[in-house]
């Protein structure tokens, strides 16, 4: 360690006071001796150290003497002459003192007794009692044993001007209490002043700085004061003085007063008796003396304004026991309360507990509270403590009555999860329990309080199960029937309006207006309360009421499930009986002008046609394609024809290609009949329609010709529109949907075996034609099925279900026609070459990423997805269909032909379908090449008819068909054998196709091979038709098909991306 300059030693206290001040040094005292000074660097006269201040944060501190004069400077925010500086002189004066001074001398200088050395001039303290307070200065003794004040101020003390010959003792004691002036003091009328130090603006600690000054020999003298004269002679207590309270009689009520007790003696407390603020100390006037004492505990600033108040409280009789209750255990807690003698102070009584109850309609507003005390002076307080409330809580009280209410919505979870009471808002069943056991409960205690603003209600469970009755009557509109519904729970009526409010919000009760209620737990009710729902939508009645068509037999057969049938109007049992039990169909013999013998099921469809054209109603016969949907609906107008009800023409509106097929199978069938086949304008006619038409008994159009002529047709009147292959209108924006919709006919009916292609929206389409009655609203469909189903509700597809089947009759070929051969089908995978496959990966891995990018705005980007895909399909079957620089070679082609081979080697026929022409032409030069017979048909061949009749009449043993030209209107039973080269997205085309052999005069099984290409598009294609076969097939009945539009989950399906 290095030594520290021989200097330091030169800086007594003195010196040191003189330089820096008594304060500072003081505190550069403390520091040092909390070793706070590290790190120190001596340089010849110059030391620098690192000095810790507050927070133990490191200040720099820098001392040089040159001689004559110390310069002290720090990093702290004071710069210069700090405390710091004067740690670091201490510091090495200390160390620098024990390395001359002996070991025995340094262990032994502590134990003397200062009082044993020379004595400097002795030092008093002049206690003045003013309007301000007792003040103090310092005195010290003359040459004539005088004391004056003559170099003796606090402030020669403080900053070390006093002479060096007063008493060390005195001049430490005298500066200690100095120090234990309040920061910042200062005393209303008159600041600490350089000779006077106020005890009110000192510390707690004056006390005992003030006895230690008496003990080292400080006098205490009296001084005077212009204002009040001489002051008593100071002397300081010997005990404490308690702050107490005395409780007296004031005139029924009680006084509260605040006294100073000193030995056993009471003074009444007055603002100058108190010493600080708030008060540490008293001051005593007394024969002639001032006796300065502290306090036993210094007061707080509320009991400081108490005792300096001067005067007593007085506490109302009415409000003793409040004051007893609450306030007066809480002051024996702080303070000494004394109750005088005579004084009878009321018992404590434990809270009560308020219920407050305000019953409205079918409500109740519950509040709590606790009362203290009774009459007046009671106090409520609220079940949560606020700022400001009278403290006469009693919590355990609180908490054992909080405990005794029963649960329910009024008890919550409190604070460190105790039970705690809570205003609440009783309806329904919490009120039924409440009104019945609660209130009950708390009305027969002493200890609760129930308030109530009337009589409360009564309820009563009702035992019996709501009884649902039914009813239908005729209405003044011929085509809707009224619809009364009716709910009876005992012998009371339930309004209907309440009842299915409270079922839409999903209320598990109702109460009646009779305080009756019962629970709304019956699956009955709630599908009541949705059967109400749909039939609203469908149609309300002019002034609320409910209202149904016949077309909704399936809603009323559901309605019957739920209650009892109290009327039906004969127009409606007639109506609905036959649409929901075939069997009840009227007899209605066959024609005798039909050329047919119809098969069982064809004779029910015709009966089933019949009926809904006397009932005016329509409706989709979805038979199975090759079952003869044709022959029933020509049996239906041949029928009316004979019966001489066909009193204006039938109308048939069929696909172009299919108009020649309708004229063909009419003269086949019904020989009888009149038809004209329109096939072309007015302008290609040169005649008006009514006039190409006059005389006709039925008509046969198409759905161009329709469009094109929409007001002509519009304009006459039919008796039944017959839609074959309906879904060419299942767009309802179309033109072709305006122009169907529009038309003036009594009965209008779909013939189609799929009527979803793309959305449940076809099938609403289609039937809002067929049978305008069932879903007039679009948007109540699709709020009520098409986006539920979608969405996965099964039970909205069961409903749909059953809304649907009174007006679509659909057979398959498996159930209704079981002499029809069996139809076998196979999946031929077909693997890609090695250069084929690395060419369709190179290309999937291309398109995958660019249209997974495109998929999250798939209705902006719907076409540029769908071309990427086409693209792929293509790629599958061939390269040379997407680039012609590819090469046009396919394993699916060299697949087919090996097959068609073995086929036509055993005498079989086969039609070959491909939703590419492109792909159809390399077929037709393969074919041409291997010297394999066939005919060709796509959407391009104008002598359509011919080719069809080459086929079947001819020996060609292959039919090349693109999948769009051979959907309808084509019977091929001639072949046995079908090949479908691509799959699409559309399985009903697949099938129409397939139909186009297995039908309805087949004696052949029909094989079925669907070409795939192994590990490509194509097969996540066929596994994406299976699903939505599936859907359709829930929706309209088994063995049917759909192909909705692609959604983003089917794309990303398609690449592998799920």
């Amino acid at each position: 360690m290095a030594a520290y300059p021989d200097w330091v030693l030169d800086f007594t206290d003195d010196a040191l006071e003189r330089r820096f001040g008594w304060e500072t040094v003081a505190r550069g005292r403390e520091y040092a001796a909390q070793g706070r000074v590290g790190s120190i660097q001596v340089s010849g006269d110059l030391v620098t150290a690192t000095v810790r201040g507050q927070q133990y944060r490191g200040y720099q501190t820098l001392v040089v003497y040159d001689g004559t004069a110390l310069r002290a400077t720090c990093s702290c925010p004071m710069r210069r002459d700090c405390k710091h500086a004067v740690a670091l002189l201490i510091h090495m004066r200390n160390v620098s003192r024990r390395r001359t001074t002996p070991a025995w001398q340094q262990a032994l200088t502590p134990l003397l007794d200062a009082a044993g050395g020379p004595r400097g001039v002795p030092l008093a303290l002049q206690f003045t009692d003013r309007i301000d307070g007792v003040s103090m200065r310092p005195l010290k003794q003359g040459t004539r044993d005088k004391w004056v004040k003559s170099g003796a101020s606090w402030t020669d003390l403080q900053y070390g001007y006093a002479s060096s010959s007063l008493d060390r003792a005195h001049v430490a004691a005298l500066k200690a209490l100095l120090a234990c002036e309040r920061q910042g003091a200062y005393v209303y009328g008159y600041a600490n002043t350089a000779d006077s130090l106020i005890l009110n603006g000192l510390r707690p600690d004056a006390w005992s700085l003030l006895r230690r000054a008496a003990e080292v020999g400080v006098q205490f003298i009296a001084g005077g004061d212009s204002y009040r004269g001489p002051t008593g002679t100071p002397e300081l207590l010997d005990s404490p003085v308690e702050p107490a309270l005395v409780i007296s009689d004031a005139d029924g009520g009680v006084r509260v007063s605040a006294e100073l007790v000193l030995n056993g003696e009471a003074f009444e407390a007055a603002e100058d008796m108190l010493l600080g603020r708030p008060a540490h100390g008293v001051v005593l006037r007394r024969d002639g003396r001032l006796l300065l004492g502290p306090l036993s505990r210094p007061l707080t600033e509320a009991e400081h304004r108490l005792f300096a108040a001067g005067r007593p409280l007085t506490v109302p009789a009415a409000e003793v026991p409040l004051f007893a209750g609450g306030f007066l255990p809480r002051l024996r807690e702080r303070l000494s309360v004394t109750v005088a003698d005579g004084v009878q102070l009321p018992e404590t009584e434990p809270p009560r507990l308020v219920c407050r109850v305000s019953f409205s309609d079918a409500a109740a507003a519950v509040e709590w509270a606790f009362r203290y005390g009774r009459g007046a002076g009671a106090a409520e307080l609220s079940v949560v403590a606020r700022e400001g409330e009278p403290p006469v809580r009693d919590r355990q009280a609180e908490a054992a009555l909080t405990a005794s209410v029963p649960d329910g919505p009024w008890i919550t979870e409190g604070f460190a999860g105790a039970r705690q009471l809570r205003s609440a808002i009783l309806t329904g069943r919490p009120l039924f329990g409440f009104v019945g056991d609660v209130l009950p409960a708390l009305e027969a205690r002493d200890d609760v309080d129930v308030e109530l603003n009337r009589e409360a209600p009564s309820f009563r469970e009702a035992s019996e199960t709501p009884e649902v009755t039914l009813s239908v009557t005729d209405a003044a509109d011929g085509d809707w029937f009224n619809l009364g519904v009716e709910v009876v729970v005992g012998d009371e009526r339930v309004p209907l309006a309440p009842l299915l409010a409270a079922l839409t919000r999903g209320d598990d009760h109702l109460l009646l207006d009779s305080g009756t209620w019962f629970s709304l737990a019956v699956p009955e009710l709630d599908r009541l309360r949705a059967l109400v729902a749909e039939a609203r939508l469908i149609g309300d009645a002019p002034g609320g009421g409910l209202r149904l068509r016949p077309e909704q037999a399936g809603l009323w057969e559901e309605l019957v499930r739920l209650g009892v049938v109290a009327e039906q109007s004969a127009s409606w049992q007639e109506a609905v009986g036959a649409l929901l039990n075939l069997d009840a169909l009227p007899e209605t013999p066959v024609p005798v002008g039909l050329d047919a013998e119809l098969r069982p099921y064809q004779l029910t469809g015709y009966r089933w046609l019949s009926f809904l054209r006397r009932t005016r109603l329509g409706g989709v016969l979805a038979d199975e394609m090759g079952l003869g949907k044709t022959l029933q609906a020509l049996a239906l107008v041949q029928s009316a024809v004979e019966a001489g009800e066909l009193d204006a023409p039938a109308l048939v509106v069929a696909p172009t290609s299919v108009v020649p097929t309708w004229a063909a199978e009419a003269s086949r069938f019904a020989p009888g009949l009149s038809v004209a086949t329109v096939t072309g304008t007015e302008k290609r006619r040169g005649v008006p329609l009514a006039e190409a038409i006059a005389g006709a008994q039925l008509v046969v159009t198409s759905y161009t010709l329709l469009r094109l002529e929409a007001e002509h047709y519009r304009e006459l009147g039919w008796s039944v529109v017959f839609l074959d292959e309906a879904q060419f209108v299942k767009n309802h924006a179309s033109q072709a949907y305006r122009a169907v919709r529009r038309l003036r006919a009594r009965t209008k009916i779909a013939l189609t075996g799929t009527p979803l292609e793309n959305n449940l929206m076809d099938l609403w389409s289609i039937l809002s034609i067929a049978a305008p009655g069932l879903f007039p609203d679009p948007v109540g469909f699709t709020e009520l099925y098409r986006k539920p189903i979608e969405g996965g509700d099964a039970e909205a597809l069961a409903r749909l279900h059953r809304r649907i089947r009174p007006l679509i009759l659909r057979r398959t070929k498996a159930a209704v026609a079981s002499e029809l051969p069996d139809k076998q089908e196979q999946i031929v995978p077909v693997e890609l070459s090695a250069a084929h496959r690395r060419l369709y990966d190179r290309h999937l891995t291309r398109e995958r990423q660019r249209i997974l990018g495109l998929v999250g705005d798939l209705n902006r980007n719907r076409i540029t997805i769908l071309s990427s895909l086409t693209m792929l399909r293509q790629l599958a079957l061939a390269p040379s269909l997407v680039d012609a620089s590819y090469s046009s070679q396919s394993a699916k082609i060299d697949t087919l032909v090996e097959l068609l081979a073995e086929c036509i080697s055993e005498g079989h026929r086969a039609l070959v379908f491909s939703q590419f022409t492109g792909f159809l032409g390399l077929v037709r030069k393969r074919l041409t090449a291997e010297e394999i017979g066939f005919e060709y048909l796509d959407g391009r061949t104008r002598d359509r008819g011919a080719r069809v009749a080459s086929f079947r009449e001819g020996s060609a043993p292959v039919f090349l068909i693109s999948l769009k030209a051979g959907g309808f209107g084509l019977t091929l039973t001639e072949a046995d054998y079908v090949f479908i080269l691509d799959p699409w997205w559309n399985p009903a085309a697949e099938t129409q196709a397939i139909d186009r052999t297995h039908r309805i005069g087949q004696d052949q099984p029909v094989n079925v091979y669907r070409l795939v290409s192994a590990d490509t598009i194509e097969e996540k294609v066929v596994a994406l038709q299976q699903r939505k076969r599936d859907l359709f097939d829930s929706v309209v009945g088994s063995d049917a098909n759909l192909a909705a539009p692609l959604s983003a989950q089917d794309i990303r399906g398609l690449l592998d991306a799920d």
